[in-house]
């Protein structure tokens, strides 16, 4: 009698696995053809800004149109906060652990790491809309950018260590007295240097070019780079890049 249950048993297994197993091959393991194939555009969307973070998705223009309210929905939300704060904690932490001497830096982008440009993106398609220089000098003129709120707590947070700040910025020279205006009216009130990208030194130069040569002479001034935070990938790449690197979330555009 033992026997035949046993028997049973081991049936019943075997036709509930067959049946699954029919299930797995009826899986569509080609995605059909089209943005996103068979998955919705969030989905699709999700998965492309994934790419876009981790580095995979490269060079490209302007955000997917089908992924304009998706991207807009991100960065407007809660999540893209909660990112902004993980990253800045993470970031918080490291510099505790360090044993510091007065020689010690962070280097900090500007646009979209410590002060935001989601005023200017949201009249210009989230990232759907070609890049428009003259427009975002524009806006960078009005100086109206305001601080991201944990890129701000963790700069006060590193101030409190001792730790020196760099503000490292793609904006240029011309530029220059307008951003310091911007960053101290939004509590960003003192910094070690601040540098913009002087055309006569860095034209033609690619981003992390430039970036990775103005962290070259912070080292032979004999700063030492404990961190490095930035929303672009050309911030964080390249030489001289410090002990450790903080990549913030942005969908927005590429650098």
């Amino acid at each position: 009698m033992k026997m035949k249950v046993l028997v049973l048993f081991v049936a019943t297994v075997l036709v509930a696995y067959e049946c699954r197993g029919s299930d797995y091959q009826k899986f569509p393991l080609q995605m059909k053809t089209g943005f996103g194939g068979q998955y919705s555009n969030e989905v699709a969307c999700a998965s492309w800004r994934l790419g876009v973070e981790a580095n995979n998705v490269v060079k490209w223009q302007t955000v997917p149109a089908a992924c304009g309210e998706y991207i807009a929905d991100y960065v407007l939300g809660d999540q893209y906060r909660s990112d902004f704060k993980t990253v800045n904690q993470q970031a918080y932490f490291y510099a505790k652990s360090l044993k510091l001497t007065n020689k010690d830096v962070f280097v900090l982008d500007v646009d979209d790491t410590t002060l935001s440009n989601l005023q200017y993106f949201a009249n210009h398609g989230f990232g759907v809309e070609p890049h428009n220089t003259t427009a975002f000098k524009n806006w960078v003129l009005d100086g109206e950018a305001f601080a991201l709120p944990e890129i701000l707590k963790m700069y006060n947070k590193l101030l409190a260590f001792g730790i020196k700040i760099v503000f490292l910025s793609e904006r240029p020279l011309s530029l220059g007295d307008v951003t310091a205006k911007n960053l101290k009216e939004v509590g960003f009130n003192t910094w070690e240097k601040l540098i913009f990208r002087d055309p006569s030194e860095y034209s033609g130069k690619l981003s992390f070019e430039y970036k990775s040569a103005e962290r070259e002479k912070l080292e032979k001034e004999g700063y030492r780079i404990i961190g490095n935070v930035g929303d672009q990938w050309s911030d964080l790449l390249g030489s001289n890049k410090g002990t450790r690197t903080f990549k913030l979330p942005n969908p927005l555009y590429y650098d």
